[in-house]
């Protein structure tokens, strides 16, 4: 038991992934990581994460040398029908199927629930995609800038400096893909106290909302409401990183006390006890006007010296972070085929039953042999089904 858990907390559960892109293989990136066993399935001219911007050998970019870790890769065209049952009698070894195919697409391959669940009576099967598979836009395809979009994300920006935009992250995948993760940790806990499988399905737009709203709803939330959606202090256009004397840093003074220590250390002692400061209902009412009235001090000064100031009085600040600077920090690894990279560690720290990096990200087909294997299929059949990896080009990497 002891060695079981050392390998995580969901060792001993086995993970199809049948999704694409950057939501469903992070979700079941955190899956491996905690300790699932991830099959993952992709068709021969391989996913489009594999050639997201440079990697060290065409069909692994930067971005797939952690994203697809710890899974095990199954080339198959699933348009074929012998690899269709091959891919069933995969699913039948499975506690989980995360796929993020729209409902249209999946039934035309004969990969619906029902032919899932009929082969695995008790699987989780969890179908993430754009839009609710109940409405109009059921197969209407979307991508992370739509649903920024759609989840009024961009419309934050229009509250803040007049025009909407889109956060530079994939934040409606990776909050999709998370939101993945626990739906089908839920029921996997379901399934755990009644042996009861079931249909999960996560609409991007909704996970997006839903975490877009946390604080945004704000006012309009009541019926009648008491004002327009949109959190005060955080669409104020004065919520910036400030200028230091020589760099950048945030600074987010939160009580009484921190105005005031900011306001002694930038010869600012007639705004001690301002009124604006003194309470929480002040601090947030006039958030835009005490960021610029701070923005002028941090100016004053290094970003050393505030640095070493705000710790001394437990003020909230750092300084702005390069992403290259971040990358530099990660820890090596090294790959058997591509050499070093960088890994990017699991964030989550358990005290029994630690996540870990235990496999490299495969290539294409690589455990197609060793999983059809697993499944009863003979020599003969594997031949039969084998797709060819297309490598892409490297100027295809760019």
């Amino acid at each position: 038991m002891t060695d079981i858990m050392a390998l995580g907390p969901l060792a001993g559960v086995r993970v199809l992934d049948l999704s694409s892109v950057i939501m469903g293989p992070y979700a079941t990136q955190i899956l491996g990581d905690l300790g699932a066993d991830v099959i993952c399935v992709e068709e021969a001219h391989g996913d489009t994460n594999r050639i997201m911007g440079p990697g060290p050998e065409p069909g692994m970019s930067g971005v797939s040398l952690n994203l697809l870790r710890n899974k095990r890769n199954v080339c198959l065209d699933l348009k074929d029908p012998a690899a269709r049952d091959a891919f069933l009698r995969i699913a039948a070894t499975c506690d989980v199927l995360v796929t993020n195919l729209r409902p249209g697409p999946l039934a035309r391959l004969g990969l619906s629930y029902e032919a899932v669940r009929f082969v695995r009576p008790d699987i989780v099967m969890c179908q993430a995609h754009g839009w609710p598979s109940d409405g109009r836009d059921a197969n209407r395809p979307a991508y992370d800038d739509v649903i920024q979009a759609s989840a009024g994300i961009s419309d934050t920006f229009v509250l803040q400096s007049g025009a909407p935009a889109l956060v530079p992250t994939l934040v409606a995948d990776k909050v999709a893909g998370l939101t993945l993760v626990y739906a089908v940790l839920a029921a996997l806990f379901h399934r755990e106290r009644t042996g009861e499988g079931q249909f999960v399905e996560v609409p991007m737009i909704d996970a997006l909302t839903s975490f877009t709203l946390v604080e945004h709803g704000s006012a309009a939330i009541p019926v009648p409401p008491l004002g327009s959606a949109g959190y005060q202090r955080i669409v104020a256009p004065e919520r910036r990183p400030m200028a230091t004397s020589n760099g950048w840093m945030a600074v987010l003074p939160y009580s009484t006390d921190n105005y005031n220590d900011l306001f002694r250390a930038g010869d600012r002692r007639d705004l001690v006890d301002d009124p604006r400061v003194i309470s929480a209902r002040s601090r947030m009412v006039n958030a835009g006007a005490l960021y610029a009235v701070v923005e002028p001090i941090i100016a004053s000064r290094t970003t050393e010296f505030w640095l070493a100031y705000c710790s001394e009085h437990d003020i909230p600040a750092a300084e702005v972070r390069t992403l290259d600077g971040l990358v530099a920090e990660l820890p090596m690894a090294h790959h058997p085929r591509t050499g070093g990279y960088r890994q990017i560690p699991p964030p989550v720290r358990f005290s029994a039953t630690p996540a870990s990096v235990r496999s490299h990200a495969p290539f294409l087909g690589d455990h197609s042999h060793e999983v059809l294997s697993e499944v009863g299929l003979s020599d003969e059949a594997i031949s039969a089904l084998a797709q060819h990896p297309e490598r892409p080009r490297r100027s295809e990497q760019s």
